[in-house]
């Protein structure tokens, strides 16, 4: 087959639902039917730089970590996904995702469990680390392997994928455990699995009196969103209250193809919220997050959560400054509809922690200052009326604040 670029074709015939599948079925030299087969695509994922002779031009340091990497950090992209990316851009927001690199192999801070899961798994598998919920890690295979992904550390192992014998202990776990009302069902990826497989799982934990709701979080409505079928949303929405997270990281993965996906889940009552990981040069910018969550909210998935990358062994290239982050979101804020905002969020082995930009600048008497989002402070009447505070603002005046209007101007 001779070398094709795409030439932003998923760009440029956006508006047909099949642009994507097209294109990838010309790409890989098969039917348009072959290529929308989730199956097919996992049979077929690339998993070396010779997977793409014809395909796409490896540059030579993605060919160099393909092979130096092998035995590191497992590399793996759907056809679907491969089809996603601007050939000719070595710095395409998709490739630079899921294409390997050897600065992998240069990371000051990286640690294989930056979350201490596996400190925090009570029994194989499951992570409990706030009282009433868990996350139980049934998957390891994935449509896509994120280079940037905190569980790499589960590459090097084998028979994690729906194991019965870890799946049986879970289970048992979340049965003795009355605590736990909310169950996260993550891995790798839970969707790549069979129906039957899957709805064995639900079937047992809906079996659980005082489990009351069971989440999935997948990525396959962005790398592999021909797995999400009308029998597959059916079945699941037999056991709800169903949630679903994904994680689109770029504008460029909202293709036809996704927003079809998402449609199927929302139109079985299953919501889908967002989850995007800041990543350098992928979506490091107001201009690029805002065009994101934009395009999330039109698709009807709510942009959920973003989070500052962990310091995951290997993703030093990808990663950011937090304050790089909070910069971003305080531009975020205000130029977009207020629920395409996400929270933005540091995850630690005790959990979340939300990250701000803080617009509270001090008190003067009995005003507190605040930021605007023209960056003015504004004095906000807020007597503390003997209130003491856990943590005090410190005491500054603000004399040219912004204050109550009054006679249709501002008191200052």
């Amino acid at each position: 087959m001779p070398f094709v670029t795409p030439n932003n074709l998923h760009k440029a015939t956006a508006s047909n639902k099949k642009c994507i599948t097209q294109f990838g079925a010309k790409l890989f030299g098969v039917s348009e039917e072959s290529f929308a087969n989730w199956r097919w695509q996992m049979k077929n994922q690339v998993q070396s730089a010779d997977d793409l002779i014809n395909i796409l031009k490896v540059s030579s340091n993605e060919n160099s970590a393909f092979h130096e990497l092998k035995d590191k950090f497992h590399a793996g992209i759907s056809p679907y996904a491969i089809a996603l990316m601007d050939f000719e851009n070595e710095y395409d927001p998709v490739r630079l995702q899921l294409m390997p690199k050897m600065e992998e192999l240069k990371d000051k801070y990286g640690v294989p469990d930056p979350l201490n899961e596996v400190v925090n798994s009570p029994v194989k598998e499951v992570v409990h680390v706030y009282k009433d919920r868990i996350a139980w890690c049934v998957a390891q295979l994935c449509p896509v392997y994120c280079r940037y992904c905190f569980r790499k550390r589960r590459d090097g192992e084998e028979g994690l994928h729906f194991n019965p014998k870890i799946i049986e202990k879970g289970i048992e776990y979340i049965s003795s455990n009355k605590n736990i009302r909310d169950v996260l069902i993550t891995g790798g990826d839970p969707f790549i699995g069979h129906d039957s497989t899957i709805e064995n799982l639900l079937k047992k934990l809906r079996e659980i009196p005082h489990v009351e709701i069971i989440r999935f979080g997948t990525r396959t409505p962005v790398s592999l969103p021909y797995r999400i079928t009308e029998e597959f949303a059916d079945m699941l929405a037999k056991y709800h209250p169903i949630w679903i997270n994904t994680h689109f990281n770029s504008v460029q993965e909202l293709t036809p193809e996704a927003a079809s996906a998402i449609d199927t889940l929302l139109r079985k009552g299953i919501p889908v919220g967002n989850q995007s990981v800041f990543l350098k040069d992928v979506n490091d910018s107001v201009e690029k997050m805002r065009a994101l969550v934009n395009g999330l909210v039109r698709l009807r998935a709510r942009p959920y959560y973003i989070y500052h990358p962990q310091i995951v062994e290997g993703s030093e290239h990808l990663r950011i400054p937090l304050e790089k982050g909070l910069d971003i979101m305080r531009g975020l804020r205000g130029s977009t509809t207020g629920f395409a905002n996400p929270q933005y969020v540091l995850d630690t082995p005790t959990g979340k922690i939300p990250l701000s930009p803080n617009h509270v600048l001090a008190r003067d008497g009995e005003n507190v200052i605040v930021e605007q989002l023209t960056k003015t402070p504004w004095a906000e009447p807020s007597p503390l009326n003997g209130y003491i505070s856990e943590r005090p603002l410190p005491e500054i005046s603000y004399p040219n604040a912004q204050r109550i209007f009054t006679k249709n101007k501002f008191e200052n």
